[in-house]
């Protein structure tokens, strides 16, 4: 299926049963969910989808599965956060072997390679496969950023045709739009910095808290493309609180409380990680019981055009 890297696209989760086995049943149920409330793609094994837990055959396994759920609806996206070279062409090839529709991509992980080292990690992995390609950037969590003249290099790889943009800088996609135009589709990968990206141009919206209110995410990203950003604002005013539990190390945790707490996850999560305990805990139910408590009414989304 086609990606055209538009619109919303949730990092989903990973969901775990009690005795830390991939729990299907509820990943579905949450899948509906997403689609339900109207997402454009689904992206796997991202950081929020404990990706650097997952075994391959657990990867493989919730990449064929998500495929048959979603039956052609929307597109699936696996993540590829590799230390080499030979793992992330490794990964790619069997992305495509199970039948993903598109990859992301991190810079290598644990070596912070320079400038060079990662346009040709990038362009290496980009010519061994067919399938399109959004690059992660994000300076802040991952000490890579790659940088516009990086982008430039980049632009001979066809199926390289979007970024997630996480530098925290809103002014970055003002800055890619006036040095690439339409080559690149923008995304943002900053819940708390959705609406001004959206706003500034950006074509879709990476987001975590999606995994927990899909229709409140999809509702700003709609309104905004329409123009309604007094509508827009008011939703997101409400759920600022909630999205800034996207930029803690804990957002795994947190953001699965959310989920469960909205019905439609577990607070399951894979060791190292462990469920949050005691004040932190009440602190981050308080959030999110609050947001609960006071959902705003949405709009009616079906008829918008953007």
């Amino acid at each position: 299926m086609q990606v055209k890297w538009t619109g919303v696209y949730p990092a989903i989760t990973t969901k775990f049963t009690a005795d830390d086995q991939l729990d299907l049943d509820l990943f579905a149920f949450n899948l509906e969910a997403q689609l339900k409330g109207g997402v454009e793609g689904i992206i796997l094994g991202g950081t929020l989808g404990e990706s650097s837990v997952l075994e391959v055959d657990e990867k493989e396994t919730l990449v064929k599965f998500a495929i048959e759920k979603i039956a052609g609806r929307v597109p699936v996206v696996l993540n590829i956060a590799a230390g080499s070279t030979r793992e992330a062409l490794r990964q790619a090839e069997l992305a495509e072997k199970w039948g993903a529709d598109g990859l992301m991509i991190l810079p290598p992980m644990r070596y912070k390679s320079d400038d060079r080292e990662t346009v040709t990690y990038f362009k290496t992995v980009a010519k061994s496969t067919s399938l399109p390609m959004m690059i992660y950037n994000n300076p802040v969590d991952y000490k890579i950023l790659v940088t516009l003249d990086m982008f430039e290099e980049l632009t001979e790889c066809n199926n390289i045709q979007a970024i997630k943009e996480s530098t925290r800088d809103v002014s970055n996609v003002t800055r890619l739009i006036n040095r690439f135009g339409e080559r690149y589709k923008i995304l943002c990968g900053v819940d708390t910095l959705a609406m001004e990206e959206i706003c500034m141009g950006a074509h879709g919206w990476v987001a975590g808290l999606v995994c927990a209110f899909p229709a409140e995410t999809v509702a700003i990203y709609k309104l905004v493309k329409a123009g309604r950003i007094d509508e827009a604002r008011e939703i997101f005013r409400w759920f600022l609180p909630l999205l800034e539990l996207d930029i803690h190390p804990k957002l795994v945790q947190y953001i699965k409380l959310a989920e469960a707490e909205a019905g439609i996850g577990s607070e399951y999560v894979r060791a190292p990680r462990l469920t949050l305990i005691g004040e932190e805990r009440e602190r981050v139910l308080g959030t999110i019981r609050e947001g609960l408590a006071k959902r705003p009414e949405l709009p009616e989304l079906e008829a918008i055009a953007i």
